[in-house]
């Protein structure tokens, strides 16, 4: 009381300055999202690139943008901003809007209306927000007000939700995603007659993405929608890690001069060198195609590629397949510097047509990815396995045969007790083991096969992403060595009579079926492979 007396001002005059200022706080913290999170979280660090990010954000919401493209390289703040203080920042300013954030996939989306709901607890009171009683769900809760915010996966059911401002948030996962034109094809289709159909007569869009291929959905949209620039409908954001005004249409948001690094989240704005040293080291380790389409937001079409997206499309059948007459897995081992291990299933039809049916690929132990091998073998009832030998000799064939042997066992204990459980699928003969060596080089094994597609005497089963972006991206010039491509053309090779066959692989002798009661688990240093 004595210091308030000294200050000239009693208790209920004290009261209205701090409810002044408290006032002027909000309303400086509500003026746009970046502005909030610097001043509500310490964590947040303001960069140059995210401020403009920001401010734009305002744009949007004042009706000026109606839908706002922004493009940058990975992990440089861009969704933190837009995807998490940008939907908070947003109600605080209209708190009866509906806000709806799709990424690619369900759990990223609800990290996304987790994180929002974690604000709207922590310092929803200070802007009047306060959520409804019923919510419990990260990824849909509504505010007393009437807002709230709906998080989905990309294809995730948004049925009788409204939105005010759509975010898009990342919607593709992974390069095996972006090269495959099925997943394009069906990310297209989500936007259209999913996501953009929920938007209120005045709402907005915001995408927010890396860029991955030409024909992704940004790509797609510009191509049919158009630059705002151009008298289209898309206000764009693309900051490149290193300033090219020789693809940046209209230049430098951010006023860069050519060959300017992007500031970073992690790094000193004012420490140029270091910017450098660290968009150089992403340049090194991602590629000429990465560095071009992740950092650059510049994608190119891959010319020279095995076969081309509307041919996959085309090759591509769902239903109506014939029954088969033969089947096969084919592997490709790890070695060589690689890691992942190609598996890909498939059968010669009734047509005589090849189907591709399952693609296993993945990085995998020695201890785990025989059992693959062999599950998809007893799965497609495959008479044959067809491996790679040009690395680790006759090691692969020890350990399919082995697995397989093991998984016998397995079965029949795990089963012992369910008379339902029906017939043991490895109570057979083990498939043929087809030891192959490579004669020529990839693309020339390949293309022959590239060929067989354009003929139409080889086709996709099944939606198999990885497998058909490689064969539609892949380059002789690329260091990595994609085993799910050589494995689908040496299942290929086995099942089609494919011309000058021989050119291409040698066959390595081998004893044929081995029974499972043939395999001694202390003997295998003493059998020999002919």
């Amino acid at each position: 009381m004595l210091d308030n007396m000294a200050d000239g001002l009693n208790d209920v005059e004290l009261f209205a300055e701090y409810q002044r200022a408290l006032a002027e706080t909000t309303t400086a913290l509500k003026r746009d999202p970046a502005t909030m999170a610097y001043g509500l979280d310490p964590r947040y660090v303001r960069r140059p690139h995210l401020d403009l990010i920001s401010k734009t954000l305002v744009r949007v919401r004042n009706r000026e943008i109606s839908k706002l493209l922004i493009t940058t390289p990975p992990q440089v703040g861009k969704s933190v901003t837009a995807a998490v203080w940008g939907p908070f920042w947003w109600l605080a300013n209209e708190p009866t809007s509906k806000v709806i954030v799709a990424s690619y996939g369900l759990m990223l989306a609800v990290q996304r209306g987790r994180a929002v709901r974690k604000l709207v607890q922590d310092h929803g009171a200070e802007f009047g927000l306060k959520l409804d009683g019923g919510t419990t769900a990260a990824n849909d809760w509504s505010l007393e007000t009437g807002g709230g915010m709906r998080t989905v996966g990309i294809g995730g059911s948004i049925t009788g939700h409204t939105a005010d401002l759509l975010i898009i948030d990342d919607p593709v996962k992974s390069r095996a995603e972006a090269d495959s034109i099925t997943f394009r094809d069906t990310t297209d289709a989500v936007y259209k007659d999913d996501l953009s159909s929920r938007l209120s007569p005045d709402g907005a869009t915001v995408l927010i993405m890396t860029r991955w291929h030409e024909d992704d959905l940004a790509g797609r949209l510009l191509q049919r929608e158009g630059r705002a620039e151009d008298g289209g409908e898309w206000t764009v954001i693309h900051l490149p890690a290193i300033c090219d005004l020789t693809i940046q249409q209209g230049g430098d948001p951010l006023g860069r001069e050519h060959g300017d690094p992007l500031p970073h989240p992690r790094i000193a704005v004012d420490d140029r060198e270091k910017l450098q040293r660290h968009w150089a080291r992403r340049k090194t380790s991602a590629g000429a195609r990465g560095w071009g389409a992740l950092y650059q937001g510049d994608p190119k079409p891959v010319e020279g590629a095995l076969v081309s997206d509307e041919l996959v499309r085309q090759r591509t059948h769902l239903t109506g397949l014939p029954e088969p007459m033969k089947a096969a897995v084919a592997v490709d081992p790890a070695g060589g510097g690689r890691d992942t291990v190609g598996i890909v299933g498939g059968y010669l039809g009734t047509d005589k047509r090849l189907y591709w049916t399952h693609d296993r690929t993945a990085v995998m132990p020695a201890t785990r990815w025989p059992r693959e091998v062999c599950r998809l073998a007893a799965q497609l009832g495959a008479d044959r396995i067809v491996m790679e030998a040009n690395y680790g000799g006759d090691m692969p064939k020890v350990l399919v045969r082995t697995a397989w042997s093991a998984l016998l066992g397995e079965w029949e204990e795990e089963h012992a007790d369910d008379p339902g459980a029906g017939e043991n699928p490895y109570n057979r003969l083990p498939p043929r083991i087809v030891l192959v060596r490579a004669k020529r080089g990839k693309l020339l094994r390949a293309e022959p096969i590239a060929q067989q597609i354009e003929e139409d005497r080889a086709r996709f089963g099944a939606r198999l992403i990885g497998l058909e972006g490689k064969w539609t991206t892949w380059q002789p010039t690329d260091p990595e060595s994609p085993g799910e491509l050589d494995a689908a053309v040496y299942l290929a090779y086995e099942l089609l009579p494919v011309p000058g066959v021989d050119e291409m692989l040698s066959k390595v002798k081998n004893r044929g079926p081995v029974r499972v009661e043939d395999i001694q688990p202390s003997g295998w240093a003493a059998q020999r492979i002919d």
